[in-house]
């Protein structure tokens, strides 16, 4: 069981993206009807001595941030069962509590990764657990993975993180990870390069520090540059009946969700990718 200390954390240094993304799922949880349900971020957030007010999330934002961690824990959940002897590794992790909300037994080694001033935070935040390691260094600064056995399959993890990425460092990171480990998946969100546009065009306006770099627009081509990844599964992500059914039916916001829904553009500005790799023999 989680168990948390009551005592206030101050910020030394606030970092508004992990920790508007850790209130939109505390939100969540707060909701009548909640999706992710992360009592987890709940309790984090009542902890931090942080006024999240300040936030103005998009509309929606609380819906979509939760379904696209469940969509993660659901492809985690279904690795696991299938490799109970396994290692994970959660890139750019920040203040997400999936470790809590999967569970894993004791077989499984778990690995957050994310930069020193995170996993400071989370250390403040969230207990020890058995088979559960915090490594603090940028994930592409590959000397952290020495540290890592690689006798097990392995599922990588790395939600809302690679269109951070400069495209030659996350290409590296995958083929430094898939010929390490004997099989496992890579999980991940893409943004085409439409989306990285007009993020930063907004970001750009809003005066945000937001800097998005690696767009998407052919899955495949990571086939190409990481030998041995294969494309297992890309789902549309804005597509999802599960989010489609949360969005608004009707009105003005309705009838524009049903029209851009139709566009092939619209469809493909996000996407869940799942890799499989396996080393030949």
């Amino acid at each position: 069981m989680l168990r948390m200390s009551a005592d206030k954390i101050h910020l030394s240094k606030k970092n508004e993206t992990y920790l508007a993304t850790l209130y939109g799922k505390a939100q969540d949880a707060a909701a009548e009807n909640p999706i992710l349900g992360d009592r987890f971020a709940a309790e984090a957030v009542a902890r931090i001595d942080f006024d999240f007010k300040e936030f103005k999330p998009q509309s929606g934002g609380e819906i979509t941030l939760a379904m696209r961690a469940l969509h993660f824990d659901q492809w985690t959940r279904a690795f696991l069962a299938a490799n109970p002897e396994s290692t994970v590794l959660h890139l750019g992790c920040g203040l997400d509590t999936r470790v809590y909300r999967i569970d894993p037994g004791p077989e499984v080694r778990w690995y957050d990764v994310d930069l020193p001033d995170v996993i400071a935070l989370r250390k403040q935040l969230y207990p020890a657990r058995e088979s559960y390691h915090l490594i603090r260094s940028s994930v592409t600064d590959l000397a952290w993975l020495d540290a890592i056995p690689g006798d097990t399959p392995l599922m990588v993890v790395a939600e809302g993180l690679v269109m951070y990425l400069p495209e030659k460092d996350g290409v590296a990171l995958f083929r430094r990870i898939t010929t390490q480990f004997p099989s496992g998946q890579i999980a991940y969100d893409g943004y085409s390069g439409t989306m990285i546009r007009m993020v930063s065009r907004l970001a750009a306006a809003r005066r945000s520090k937001v800097e998005l770099v690696w767009g998407v627009d052919d899955p495949r081509d990571l086939e190409k540059q990481v030998p041995g990844l294969r494309l297992a599964e890309c789902v549309e992500f804005l597509m999802m009946p599960d989010l489609v059914r949360r969005l608004p039916s009707s009105g003005p916001r309705g009838a524009m969700y049903r029209f851009v829904g139709r566009l092939a553009f619209y469809r493909r500005l996000v996407r869940h990718l799942r890799y499989e790799f396996t080393v030949a023999a």
